[in-house]
């Protein structure tokens, strides 16, 4: 029987980046398989939309999160009280595996989901966190100044987040270490795999450069010259400062050639869009947020350079599209996106303005390392196709289900967390007991399994579509 997958995140909305691609993809794969996937976002309201013959998506109805009003959080609320929205959900679907992509709340109801502590579930599947972001870049970008700002987020990801899954699975070796780190004296073993994301070539080409079109983009600016691409979101973590700061830098020289197009939406485009209206008028040209893929592509491939300023970018999938469609690629020298960027397909530079500034003059006016690079960037994309990376995620979640029922593995992790012992071990043990008597004190206490209720793996046939749901009814 087909594996049943659900996955949980709250990264999602109508221009959200990464995390988003990556499960539209995974749902085309699934589709191609024959695998039942489910997934579980917040939206403005309660509805279900159908995916494919064997995908769908609930949407949850949920507030807006309180850092970026740009996205919706789903709350412990939807998943604690018995008859609650995931709960529901959760008994109706009985997936053999669960998968949730956050960090702020859902990874809540993984834990309570291993310690069989949800009253309306009578079945104990797989729980893996998907790990697409680090916690301690966020907390410094959203709350700078926080004093022990690094120690909280050490502690929360020790003891409030690792813990709380069977398995793991970062997108990039950079997302991975902070999962090292909080694996250090566990009180059960976890172990980490890492998988990338990856690019769509659907539309992505060099083929698609066009002069005619090239020559109407720079129409929109103050003069012709070298265009420069951003393609992202516009929000704290991406390191906007580095972008802009850059083109004042090449506002300050007498002859500047350096033209700047912006991709993207997000809690900081207004103010950068009026910092650069002050400080480089007729330099640069914000779009927005485009859902035409056809038009990114165009956009991608008449580009003369990609500039990517984000130092701590754990993956970076537009970088991946850009090498894809033939255009030099300038990066940090650190970060996710040296999981494939290097100084052999791209550009990598210090997250300075100067040394910035230097890689983007050197990546359009040297055409000979131009066409090396990007010929080689052009070859490294294509291993990251999304039919390739979505199929080792099917298959990693294959394995997880296997070992999880007591299989031998066959795919080995790329880490494991090292276990607690003596004082420790008991301190830890006692934290967790009286966690779940604190929670079963406060009505959260079910009843035990019993003989002939279901188990992991015991669910109804995945059927054609998306099912009759609660959530169609609001």
């Amino acid at each position: 029987m087909p594996l049943k997958t659900l996955h949980f995140t709250n990264a999602w909305h109508e221009t959200s980046g990464g995390i988003a691609t990556f499960y539209r993809a995974l749902m085309d794969e699934a589709n191609r398989r024959g695998h039942c996937m489910r997934l579980v976002v917040p939206g403005s309201d309660n509805r279900v939309e159908e995916a494919g013959p064997h995908c769908g998506i609930y949407y949850v109805r949920a507030q807006k999160a309180p850092m970026n009003s740009g996205y919706r959080m789903i709350y412990p609320n939807e998943f604690v009280p018995p008859g609650s929205k995931l709960q529901k959900i959760l008994a109706d679907e009985k997936p053999d595996l669960i998968e949730v992509c956050d960090k702020y709340t859902l990874h809540y109801l993984a834990g309570l989901l291993r310690e069989r502590l949800l009253r309306g579930v009578l079945f104990r599947p797989a729980v893996v966190g998907l790990s697409c972001e680090r916690m301690d870049d966020n907390f410094r970008r959203y709350l700078p100044g926080i004093p022990l700002g690094d120690r909280i987020s050490a502690f929360y990801m020790r003891r409030l987040y690792f813990p709380l899954f069977d398995y793991h699975i970062a997108n990039s070796r950079y997302t991975a270490e902070e999962l090292r780190q909080a694996g250090v004296e566990q009180l059960t073993p976890r172990s980490v795999w890492i998988r990338p994301m990856g690019v769509d070539f659907s539309q992505l080409s060099p083929a698609r450069r066009n002069p005619e079109l090239r020559r109407q983009l720079l129409k929109n600016f103050a003069g012709p010259g070298v265009l420069l691409l951003y393609v992202g979101r516009m929000v704290p973590e991406k390191n906007l400062g580095l972008l802009f700061g850059l083109m004042e830098h090449f506002a300050s020289r007498p002859e500047n050639p350096y033209r700047l197009l912006v991709v993207g939406d997000g809690m900081e485009r207004d103010f950068w869009q009026r910092h650069a209206a002050r400080a480089t008028p007729g330099q640069v040209m914000f779009m927005g947020h485009t859902r035409d893929r056809m038009v990114l592509a165009d956009l991608y491939a008449n580009a003369d350079v990609f500039v990517h300023p984000n130092p701590r970018e754990p993956f970076g999938i537009a970088p991946l599209e850009a090498m894809a469609s033939g255009v030099p690629v300038v990066v940090p020298n650190e970060g996710g996106v040296l999981a494939y960027a290097n100084d052999e397909n791209a550009w990598t530079a210090a997250p300075t303005v100067s040394a910035f500034a230097d890689a983007v003059a050197s990546a359009a006016q040297d055409t000979r390392a131009r066409e090396e690079k990007t010929r080689r960037a052009m070859q490294t994309a294509e291993r990251y196709r999304w039919e390739n990376v979505a199929g080792e995620f099917l298959d990693l979640y294959a394995e997880f289900c296997r070992t999880f029922q007591g299989q031998e593995a066959v795919l080995p992790p790329d880490f494991s967390s090292s276990i607690s012992s003596g004082a420790q071990k008991r301190v830890l043990h006692l934290a967790s007991a009286a966690a779940k008597w604190a929670y079963n004190l406060g009505g959260g206490r079910r009843k035990k399994l019993g003989v002939g209720e279901p188990q992991s793996g015991e669910h109804l046939p995945p059927t054609e579509g998306m099912p009759s749901s609660h959530l169609s009814h609001g």
